[in-house]
């Protein structure tokens, strides 16, 4: 039949998704990876403060006298742990933007829009969350014995960690708390994604590229710190789920452990390690954008 036309989840005259621009998955890889690492450099010393504040049972130290702590005692030991999160930080910031960009085009393509709406945005960043976590379990976990001020002195370094782990608790212990694990990021970035396109949305249209990349910076800033107010419970429970060695098990599921830990220790101490978190993936967030963005404009542009 002639002069009809069948759509399947296009509306109308909406253009198909292949109308709006893609990112080569490449690009996107290594721009994510490069800022990953980038983040994890400058803002690593909050993370050991934050780790080390979740494991505190009861009134603990405030984030100042902890960090000035590290910094008389440890001196470059406030970087323990650092190797296993910077060895994961450039694959598991990539899968963060290729993952949430290939959701992204599935859920537009069955939807047929061309433009994201937040409840896509949200839903895509969730599933890329979900994906992120997968891989970082094994790492987060190795990191969290280095950085724990309990197990000083119980590893010598990041090698011996995980053959010791491997020893007494089997390859599957390093996939002690993944459950929560998938929980942390997937709020995380289900707010993280979520909220950006709504921001930069309300912020003035850039007409530089100086205020585009300051644009970047306060929607993923704006953007970290709500993923950060929505996952630290989940965190909390995760830092205290993989810290457990071969012992007597206190913690194992997300909601079972956060209304334990509720019960014990009060609502606030499912926040415990906020503020150094807070100011880590807040302002991280917006590196996390902004250096993501500059990166993928120079590889675009000279793959042109």
């Amino acid at each position: 039949m002639t002069g009809t036309t069948t759509t399947t989840g296009n509306a109308g005259n909406v253009p198909p998704p292949a109308a709006r621009p893609k990112h080569n998955l490449l690009h996107n890889f290594i721009a994510g990876g490069a800022a990953g690492v980038m983040e994890i450099c400058i803002m690593y010393p909050l993370d050991v403060v934050k780790t080390r504040a979740q494991l505190q049972v009861g009134q603990g130290s405030s984030m100042f006298s902890t960090l000035m702590h590290m910094i008389k005692h440890d001196g470059f030991g406030m970087y323990r742990g650092i190797l296993p999160p910077i060895l994961i930080e450039a694959p598991k910031r990539a899968i963060k933007f290729a993952s949430n960009q290939f959701y992204e085009d599935r859920i537009l393509q069955f939807y047929g829009n061309t433009k994201i709406t937040q409840g896509q945005a949200i839903s895509s960043g969730v599933c890329a969350g979900i994906t992120e976590a997968f891989v970082v379990v094994p790492f987060e976990l190795v990191k969290i014995r280095l950085q724990a001020k309990e197990n000083a002195g119980k590893y010598k370094n990041t090698m011996d960690c995980v053959s010791k782990i491997a020893k007494a608790e089997g390859l599957m212990g390093f996939y002690k708390g993944l459950e929560s694990t998938l929980w942390r990021h997937a709020f995380w970035n289900g707010g993280y994604f979520g909220l950006i396109h709504t921001i930069k949305a309300a912020l003035p249209k850039p007409t530089t590229e100086k205020h585009t990349l300051f644009n970047n910076f306060i929607a993923g800033a704006l953007a970290g710190g709500f993923g950060t107010v929505l996952n630290t419970p989940a965190d909390v429970v995760k830092s205290r789920i993989q810290n457990q060695g071969t012992g007597p098990v206190k913690y194992n599921w997300f909601i079972p452990s956060a209304i334990t830990i509720y019960k014990e220790e009060g609502f606030l101490a499912l926040y415990k390690g906020f503020l150094p978190k807070v100011l880590r993936l807040a302002p991280g967030g917006g590196i996390l954008l902004l250096a993501h963005s500059f990166i993928m404009k120079l590889l675009t542009n000279n793959s042109n």
